[in-house]
């Protein structure tokens, strides 16, 4: 049964799954959506307004998981391996057949919405979910088209969101009975066995990912935003590295923080909210993401509340250190409204260097650039993940999103060269990680010094100050900068033992050379010259 009051598009009859169904709410807003979740026990208000759910077994996305059917139209396209695992077309019609069965007499959500702000490469996304907390987690971070436009919407994409839906992997050919699959032939991506929202999103940027490169267009795991003078800037980096924290300037506008397209006008927005990392966000260092995680419309997953006055413990990682919170962008003051900038002034990878040797701060050539953005390296330690000791253990995802990129890295560094190269944008290494020692010796380089150095880049506070080659890894770095103190800038200074310095930087360098061997073969030889190697 479909719900009056809501908003049908013509095209609802284009969607099986709703035959099987015995309730279908279209296109609820956000009250409707928080009041549902609540009466179905899926979740329950902050004392500041946020709807708090939990996302069971499962506190992060599912890698292993993940399938993109292996047909015609993928076949020579994606690059198949341990992060691109194959599954058969007949494989994905059992798990079609036990998704529309499984619909039978379920209450479902549907939104239709849009994945991308340049109306030339964007995509209409229609979400299924079981749970009305999923449905407002697509609300809240794609772009939501208005009312008239969803009257006759036609979705070019489908996703389905059963988390009670479980696999038998004889059957269905999965590794569990957790499923994410896309497929590009049904335009389809069918999600079951886990109550993990995030899955949603990051699946339609893994199709953006695939489809963007056909027309020469670049999609980015980073966040962007742009200054008064419409300077814009773009942040790659993994988790923890600050991409979000750094775009979330007051002094400029944020574009997104954390899926972005560059196409021929410049860069675009893919989403129309964000996805905060929650775990020990205070108003004082992150004022903004704060007042957003604080209000009505905002959804806190895995984040536990005080008993007594109901506020949100951001300190408790007793459920997952992968505390999170989404909400719309317009929670953002000074957000730009049409998800669009002009061509980036400056690219800037960031890293968090817990061994303590990379320089805060490098200026890249191109070629560099190719080289750090197809390492995409940092370094986690314990405190982030489960399981990771007391040592930083080092992580290479190439294009800073080695999870979503269904082609071949190097298609996706060429594109990259290929827009810097026809822009004139300075690329740059930031390192925010630990200063005077590896983790657990030295301290994690102050956020303010970063700040300044990423102020400097933008304000082109470097136009007069030169540059020295460092030794260890061959990288530009300027001899000074505003507001940061000089003994900051060559990490070796900051060790009390410099031969202690001197082998961890080898050993770092020795990881780097390593990682890239897989990528040499196919980028030009001056990539791989340019990049970090030990020294003989």
């Amino acid at each position: 049964m479909t719900h009056e009051g809501t908003t049908i598009p013509k095209s609802a009859n284009t969607l099986p799954i709703v035959a099987f169904a015995r309730d279908v709410y279209w296109n609820l807003g956000r009250s409707e959506l928080v009041e549902w979740s609540i009466k179905r026990g899926e979740g329950h208000l902050s004392a500041q307004g946020a709807l708090v759910a939990r996302t069971g077994e499962f506190t992060g996305r599912s890698p292993k998981d993940k399938f993109t059917v292996r047909d015609d139209v993928t076949e020579a396209k994606v690059d198949w391996g341990a992060v691109n695992r194959p599954m058969s077309p007949e494989h994905y019609e059992a798990l079609e057949t036990l998704m529309l069965t499984s619909a039978r007499d379920q209450s479902l959500f549907v939104q239709d919405l849009r994945a991308g702000a340049d109306d030339g490469l964007a995509i209409n996304v229609r979400v299924v979910t079981q749970f009305a907390w999923h449905n407002m987690f697509a609300q809240n971070m794609f772009i939501r088209p208005s009312a008239e436009e969803r009257e006759t919407i036609e979705p070019d994409w489908t996703v389905i969101d059963l988390p009670n839906v479980q696999a038998d992997p004889a059957i269905h050919g999965t590794n569990s009975k957790t499923f994410i699959v896309v497929n590009f032939t049904k335009r389809t991506v069918l999600i079951g066995g886990t109550e993990y929202a995030g899955e949603i999103k990051k699946s339609i940027f893994g199709v953006l990912n695939f489809l963007l490169p056909e027309t020469g267009d670049l999609p980015m795991h980073c966040s962007a935003n742009v200054g008064p003078a419409g300077d814009v800037a773009l942040f790659f980096g993994l988790s923890g590295t600050g991409k979000t924290t750094l775009s979330a300037d007051p002094e400029r506008a944020l574009i997104g923080d954390d899926e972005h397209g560059w196409g021929p006008e410049g860069v675009f927005n893919f989403e129309g909210g964000c996805y905060a990392k929650a775990i020990n966000l205070t108003a004082k260092a992150e004022p903004e993401i704060y007042a957003a995680s604080n209000q009505f419309g905002a959804l806190l997953e895995n984040v536990i509340l005080d008993p007594v006055t109901g506020d949100p413990v951001f300190t408790d990682v007793s459920l997952t250190e992968n505390t999170r919170c989404s909400y719309p962008i317009d929670f953002i003051p000074g957000h730009v409204k049409s998800g669009r900038g002009g061509n980036p002034r400056a690219v800037i990878m960031l890293t968090a260097d817990a061994y303590g040797v990379l320089p805060p701060l490098a200026k890249l050539s191109t070629d560099q650039a190719m080289y750090h953005f197809l390492s995409g390296y940092t370094a986690k330690v314990a405190g982030t993940e489960r399981g990771l000791g007391n040592e930083p253990q080092a992580t290479f995802s190439t294009c800073f999103g080695a999870p979503f990129m269904p082609r071949h890295p190097s298609e996706y560094a060429q594109l990259l060269r290929e827009k810097v190269e026809e822009t004139g944008a300075e690329c740059w290494l930031v390192n925010t990680g630990w200063t005077g020692g590896k983790f657990g010796i030295g301290s994690r380089i102050p956020l303010e010094a970063t700040r300044a150095m990423i102020r400097a880049i933008l304000s082109g506070g470097f136009k007069d100050i030169g540059f020295n080659r460092d030794r260890y890894f061959g990288l530009m770095v300027p001899e000074a900068c505003p507001s940061v103190s000089a003994d900051l800038l060559t990490p070796s200074t900051t060790w009390s033992q410099l031969s202690e310095y001197e082998a961890t930087a080898e050993n770092l360098a020795q990881r780097f050379a390593d990682n890239f061997a897989q990528f040499a073969k196919h980028v030009p030889a001056s990539v791989a010259e340019s990049g970090i190697r030990p020294r003989v």
